[in-house]
C-alpha cells in the first residue's frame, strides 16, 4: 500500500494557442478535470496497478464530490476529509508549451486537519509506504497536516517519500529541508533543486541532498533524471516523444518510480519505470490518465 498526502482539487486546463495577448482576447480550448500534485500521483499509481490511498481535504460542494467519485472509480482509495462550508480547491493551469503556468486556490486543501492525516496513516497496513505532496508543507494552513503525516510515518516504521513541489514556494518556505530531513527519498525538478541545493549538475545537486535525506533524484524533463543515495549514482535518459502537455508529467514519474521502488527494484530500474509512466503523461492533454 502507498499513502499519498497531498491535494485534491479541480483544474481548468487552458490550451492556449500562441502568446497570450494580455488586455485583449487569446484563442485557447478550455477543459475542466481533476487535479493537484496529491491526486494525480495517486491516480497514476493506481493506473499502474499499486494499491494506493488518497489523504486529502475537498470542501461539502459538488465539485469535491465530482473529484472523489472520479479518483475511486480510478481505483483510487479515498480517505478525503470533507469540510463542510469551505470550498473545494482549484487551478487554471496555462498550457500550449514545454512549461505549464498555475493560477492556484488551494481552497479546502489548506484545512486539512493533522488529526485527520494521523489516523489515516494509523489505520495503513504495515509495509506501507508514505508518499507526501510538497505543498502542504509550503503553506501555513496545511502545514501541520504535512508534518503530522511525516511523524505519524516515523512512528508506524513506513519507508517515506516527499516531492518538493514548487519551486516559488519553496523559496519562500525556507525551512524545507529541516522539515524532511532524515526521510528516505526526496523528489524535485530542475528548478526546485536550484532552490534547495543551489547551482550545479543534477548529480551534483542531488549528492548535496543527500545531506538532508537518505536519497534525492532530480528530474531535468527531456534530459532524464539521476537518483543518487547509498548506493551511488544513477542516471536515466528521458524517452523522446512529443510534448503534448506537461502538466503532471512529474506526478506520473513519481508514481512509476515509486510502484517499482516499494516493490524492491533498484534505483536503476525505478528511474526507467518513472521515465515510462512520464512519457505518457506528457503526451496527452491532462494531468491524469487516461480513464479505462
Amino acid at each position: 500500500m502507498i499513502l499519498v498526502v497531498g491535494d485534491l482539487v479541480t483544474d481548468v486546463l487552458v490550451e492556449h494557442h500562441g502568446e497570450i495577448r494580455a488586455g485583449s482576447d487569446t484563442d485557447a480550448e478550455i477543459r475542466v478535470a481533476g487535479g493537484g500534485q496529491g491526486a494525480n500521483t495517486a491516480a497514476w499509481l493506481a493506473h499502474a496497478g499499486q494499491e494506493v490511498t488518497l489523504i486529502a481535504a475537498v470542501g461539502d460542494d459538488q465539485p469535491g464530490r465530482d473529484r472523489v467519485s472520479e479518483l475511486t472509480a480510478a481505483g483510487v482509495r479515498c480517505a478525503v476529509q470533507v469540510l463542510p462550508g469551505v470550498a473545494t480547491g482549484s487551478v487554471v493551469v496555462l498550457t500550449g508549451t514545454t512549461e505549464r503556468t498555475m493560477i492556484t486556490d488551494r481552497g479546502a486543501s489548506l484545512r486539512l486537519e493533522p488529526d485527520h492525516v494521523t489516523a489515516a496513516i494509523s489505520a495503513a497496513p504495515a509495509g506501507s509506504h508514505l508518499h507526501l505532496s510538497g505543498y502542504p508543507l509550503l503553506h501555513a494552513g496545511s502545514r501541520p497536516a504535512g508534518r503530522a503525516a511525516l511523524t505519524a510515518a516515523t512512528r508506524r516504521g513506513l519507508t517515506v517519500s516527499v516531492d518538493a513541489a514548487s519551486a516559488a514556494p519553496l523559496r519562500e518556505a525556507g525551512a524545507f529541508l529541516d522539515w524532511v530531513r532524515g526521510t528516505d527519498l526526496l523528489l524535485c525538478n530542475a528548478d526546485e533543486a536550484d532552490v534547495l541545493a543551489g547551482p550545479g549538475s543534477a548529480a551534483e545537486q542531488a549528492g548535496r541532498l543527500t545531506a538532508h535525506v537518505r536519497n534525492a533524484v532530480v528530474k531535468q524533463g527531456a534530459a532524464g533524471a539521476v537518483w543518487v543515495g547509498p548506493d551511488g549514482v544513477f542516471p536515466v535518459a528521458a524517452s523522446p516523444v512529443p510534448v503534448k502537455d506537461p502538466t503532471g508529467a512529474g506526478d506520473a514519474f513519481a508514481a512509476g518510480l515509486l510502484t517499482a521502488w516499494h516493490a524492491g527494484s533498484s534505483p536503476s530500474a525505478a528511474l526507467r519505470a518513472g521515465a515510462v509512466l512520464g512519457a505518457l503523461a506528457v503526451s496527452r492533454i491532462g494531468a491524469r490518465p487516461a480513464p479505462r
